[in-house]
């Protein structure tokens, strides 16, 4: 199936259901507004000048996953332009040449688990204004990595020969959340990411990931990125969940006062509906309660 546009337009948002793509200008207000999770921006570089949409693109709200489509030729003198456009805007993905993209090629781009989720993460993390010394972007990168395997701070620790204080002093000198917030994050997007890429049950996916059950699982993702397990699935990507989490952790008082005013003037994130996602909850584990939010912590200990 061919996803149609309406407008020769370089770009389009392709948000969920994903059957359609919606050619929107430049200009388009809802770059300055909240927007749906799982949303994302596909960019036509054969349409319309490069330079007038750049900036758009590059500030486009945080979540929003970029899909950029090369045009079909690119001059020697422009390919170095090119080049720095497309990295200067951090793309999920980029495709080759297409007069009409594919929303079945879309929506397997969105879907698909990066190879190296722990540089994916930390380039956007960078991307969004978490900018660190080397030493704690190999630690955050280390945690991800871990959060495959390790269940516990303890055990992190040990991994990366540290003792669990002086881990925790790395992270929140540099005015971020706990190590233990990390860990745990990773473990919550590696079960996100494979609810997405498969159709096992949610039982199966806790199990994988060390969770007693799904109940359990879904628990943790709630207070972590403030989502659910059928949200998860049904909004595809990473790059939204990793926004929500950062919203969860801004609003817990998880980053520095500092940290706070560089990520919440770009928070543009839209909450979800929350009763259909739990409808659906209980439908896959027969339970319908809610956890309440993680309250703000009062005093930040090191793990």
């Amino acid at each position: 199936m061919k996803a149609p546009l309406a407008q020769a337009l370089p770009l389009s948002l392709f948000k969920p259901p994903y059957h359609s793509l919606e050619p929107v200008r430049w200009d388009d207000r809802r770059f300055v507004q909240p927007i749906s999770p799982g949303t994302g921006l596909v960019w036509q570089l054969r349409l319309g000048s490069w330079s007038q949409v750049f900036e758009v693109v590059r500030r486009r709200p945080p979540g929003m996953a970029l899909i950029v489509i090369l045009p079909a030729k690119v001059d020697l003198d422009s390919a170095p332009e090119l080049l720095r456009v497309v990295e200067a805007c951090r793309p999920h993905s980029i495709l080759p040449f297409h007069h009409e993209p594919h929303v079945e090629d879309l929506t397997a781009l969105l879907r698909r688990e990066p190879e190296d989720l722990s540089i994916e993460v930390m380039d956007y993390l960078q991307w969004r204004g978490i900018n660190v010394d080397i030493e704690v972007r190999q630690l955050i990168r280390k945690t991800i990595d871990l959060s495959s395997e390790l269940r516990s701070i303890t055990a992190l620790a040990r991994s990366l020969y540290l003792s669990r204080r002086a881990l925790g002093r790395r992270f929140l000198t540099n005015g971020l959340p706990v190590p233990s917030h990390w860990l745990h994050f990773g473990r919550v997007l590696r079960a996100a990411l494979r609810l997405q890429t498969s159709t096992i049950t949610l039982a199966e996916v806790a199990s994988r990931f060390g969770y007693p059950d799904g109940f359990a699982l879904s628990n943790q993702m709630y207070r972590l990125v403030g989502v659910r397990p059928s949200d998860a699935r049904r909004y595809l990507g990473w790059d939204w969940l990793v926004e929500a989490w950062i919203h969860t952790e801004t609003a817990g008082g998880g980053f520095s006062s500092d940290m706070h005013r560089t990520l919440a003037r770009d928070i543009r994130l839209a909450p979800l509906p929350q009763a259909n996602a739990d409808a659906e909850e209980t439908k896959e584990t027969g339970i319908s309660s809610r956890p309440p939010p993680r309250p703000p912590r009062k005093e930040r200990s090191p793990a």
